[in-house]
């Protein structure tokens, strides 16, 4: 204890190291119709003091599974509810629901009809404790815009690099405390007793930054937009709360297509464990892997890759290897303070830190992983013969790519010169596995071609990558000289631009390549390949205008749409058919197409002190429902509602805020849809995602509470099953 004292008690230390919502449906003279069931359903009718209740959840959980497994749906506007499709087994059943507390739990079995009884909260403060984080951080003072520029440590506190609040925004929301879990859960609101005695909450944060094995990149997080501040903040926010303040805004009952969704959760990998990403198909075919198991992305926390069989209803793990032992692991991460969960215990410990992954068309999951250490071969650098080194050397890469076959169970392991992020398939003949590099790193765009990789089994061979490169000389060609990042625009010459990508979506419109790029304003990089990538590949570039800013995560429809989830709490489309003006040229260089842009408020109160247009969601990623895999029609795009405990899908210029109300705490980064069955409607299809990324300990049921696997179903009404 005595190495971290001394970083407990002063801002210094960490400066230098770097009510009642949605009132109960009055219909006093009207009675429920019956609701049918099957032998596999539960139904019944939601009633509290003023007649049923509209737009509710009822839940059913089961432990008699090989692992726990709960249901959720909503009832309809005369308080009826079908749960369908549930294995044998006993549960218990609850409702939960805006202006209410948890009901008593019934325990019961399919095929019966459960009628159960709504309860009613005694006090606002009951039912705000079942408020979606960002009503509880809506009530965060964030710097006015008069604040700006900041002063630093002996001004305001806010950091000297930041001009203006929407950078600061960037800074506080999806590129800093948000990228990692919610804040304005029960976990975030509260200060832990295990942290200690303070005097007051900027005390209590300044301890709280420091620890557990992220605690380095929170205290390098929280300068980034002003230590000072930023415990001011935090502090004062959770200090009003402690004294009984409350939200001013407050959440809404599920409405129209709202109340047809299924949601159905299992548990899968450990409580010491994260998830990152998950994958159910292949996007390309949704079909691809019909009923077959989902499998996870644990990023630091651990090598075995949790699989979840969602018909036995089972789960499991596979380690992946490395190819050399001495790849580091993420158990050497500093950890500045003992953890207010797990005390001194260090908990991530993975070499291979896969991040994302994907299924080919055999049904095979390709992963974004470390196979070794990050110093590349001499084949990668400067003096090789490989076309892509020659064109654009790389001396290191942090993650490779490994294959799993889970029909023979073997690993395909590719030491990429590039460094992997995300990865998502082409469209061609070669099938082409593309990897974003995650930020600024390495500055390539890298790709595998698995056909040539199944063909010769030569990686080297098999794998290619270049950079951005802008043609702003106009000529519609990549030349072989070109400017340097740091160099003014050359009429006469192209540009190469300094930029990774952070998202990778292949466009199946014309098999042009987009990702996202964060930082402050950000923007979207669309690149064509061309015929020999290494040399060809020509890029173009817009920036996301005011109000919206900083995206992160994104994906493409089957138009050419270009869809990012931005911090300014928007969901972002770009079309590049409305741009007016040249798409090359010297002028073309990311602020030429602001016409291209449209922006779509994501529900949810805007944080204090901010008028701009927007609100406080904080969505990490943005994915387009190509095939309708939910429902809800092709080419929908969802958001994560990473601050509304949901998925927030954009219909007809409409959000529908899927909630998940159980566990209390859901944050997802990426998602999938699979078609198990085309012929079966609603209940073929689903969209699957994760949660418990980074603090699944922050979920309800706190330490011990593991990751979960979350299916989507809309149904065409809320009875139907």
């Amino acid at each position: 204890m005595s190495r971290t004292k001394g970083l407990f008690s002063s801002v210094a230390a960490i400066a230098i190291a770097a009510f009642l919502a949605g009132a109960p449906a009055r219909l006093d003279a009207q009675q429920a119709a019956p609701v049918s069931i099957g032998a596999t359903d539960l139904g019944g009718v939601v009633s509290g003091p003023n007649g049923p209740e509209a737009g509710v959840w009822v839940i059913a959980e089961t432990t008699d599974l090989p692992t726990r497994m709960a249901k959720i749906v909503v009832t309809d506007d005369q308080g009826r509810y079908v749960l369908p499709e549930l294995p044998k087994a006993k549960y218990s059943v609850w409702v939960r629901g805006y202006g209410l507390v948890d009901s008593p739990k019934i325990e019961t079995e399919p095929g019966k009809i459960v009628n159960l009884t709504a309860v009613p909260a005694p006090n606002e403060a009951a039912a705000a404790e079942f408020y979606p984080p960002i009503y509880w951080l809506s009530m965060a003072k964030m710097p006015e815009k008069s604040e700006f520029p900041g002063t630093g440590h002996s001004g305001n506190g806010i950091n000297e690099k930041l001009s203006t609040q929407p950078q600061f925004l960037r800074e506080f929301k999806t590129d800093g405390c948000f990228h990692c879990h919610s804040v304005g859960n029960k976990a975030t609101r509260t200060i832990p007793e295990a942290l200690g005695k303070f005097s007051n909450g900027y005390e209590a944060w300044t301890r709280r930054i420091q620890s557990g094995q992220a605690s380095k990149d929170m205290v390098e997080t929280i300068e980034r937009f002003g230590t000072e501040r930023g415990l001011k903040i935090l502090g004062d926010w959770t200090d009003r709360i402690a004294k009984g303040e409350l939200p001013a805004s407050k959440p809404t009952r599920p409405q129209g297509a709202e109340r047809n969704v299924v949601v159905t959760v299992w548990d899968w990998s450990g409580p010491k464990t994260y998830l990152h990403d998950e994958v159910a198909t292949d996007k390309r075919n949704p079909t691809v892997n019909a009923h077959g198991p989902l499998y996870g992305a644990t990023e630091n926390s651990t090598d075995f890759i949790p699989i979840l069989d969602p018909v036995k209803n089972v789960a499991s793990t596979v380690k992946l290897p490395v190819r050399d032992p001495k790849t580091p692991s993420a158990i050497n991460n500093v950890m500045l303070a003992p953890s207010a969960y797990w005390g001194e215990e260090k908990l991530w410990d993975a070499q291979t830190i896969p991040h994302s992954l994907m299924l080919d068309e055999k049904a095979r999951v390709w992963f974004a992983a470390r196979i070794r250490p990050a110093a590349n071969p001499d084949v990668c650098k400067k003096g090789s013969d490989h076309p892509s080194a020659k064109m654009f050397p790389i001396n290191a890469s942090n993650r490779h790519v490994i294959m799993l076959d889970p029909a023979t169970n073997k690993f395909t392991q590719v030491s990429t010169c590039f460094p992997t992020h995300h990865v998502q398939f082409g469209f061609d003949a070669n099938r082409t596995l593309w990897a974003s590099s995650g930020g600024a790193g390495a500055e390539v765009l890298g790709w595998v071609n698995t056909k040539a990789l199944d063909e010769s089994g030569d990686e080297l061979k098999s794998q290619g990558w270049t950079p951005f490169v802008l043609d702003t000389n106009g000529n519609g060609k990549r030349d072989e000289g070109y400017v340097e990042p740091n160099q003014p625009v050359d009429p006469s010459k192209d540009k190469r631009i300094r930029v990774g990508f952070y998202s990778i979506s292949p466009s199946p419109a014309d098999g042009s390549i987009w990702g996202t790029v964060t930082g402050y304003p950000g923007s979207v990089v669309r690149v064509n390949p061309g015929s020999n990538p290494s040399e060809t590949a020509l890029a173009e570039i817009y920036e996301v205008p005011l109000p919206g800013y900083s995206p992160r995560g994104g994906d493409i429809d089957s138009q050419g749409v270009a869809w990012s989830a931005l911090a300014s709490g928007h969901l972002g489309a770009f079309d590049r058919r409305k741009c007016k003006g040249p798409l090359n040229g010297p002028n073309a260089t990311g602020k030429h197409c602001p016409e291209g842009w449209t922006l779509y408020r994501l529900p949810g109160p805007q944080l204090g002190g901010v008028t701009d247009d927007g609100s406080g969601e904080t969505p990490y990623y943005a994915w387009v429902d190509q095939h309708d895999t939910l429902g809800l029609g092709k080419d929908v795009p969802i958001a994560t509602g990473n601050q509304n405990d949901s998925l927030i899908a954009l219909k007809d210029g409409k959000m529908v805020n899927m909630v998940v109300p159980y566990p209390m705490g859901f944050w997802a980064k990426g998602l999938d849809g699979r078609i198990d069955d085309p012929n079966a409607g609603w209940k073929g299809r689903g969209v699957w995602s994760n949660t418990g990324n980074r603090t699944p300990f922050h979920m309800e049921g706190g330490k011990g509470t593991t990751p979960k696997v979350v299916k989507f179903q809309m149904r065409p009404d809320p009875l139907a099953r």
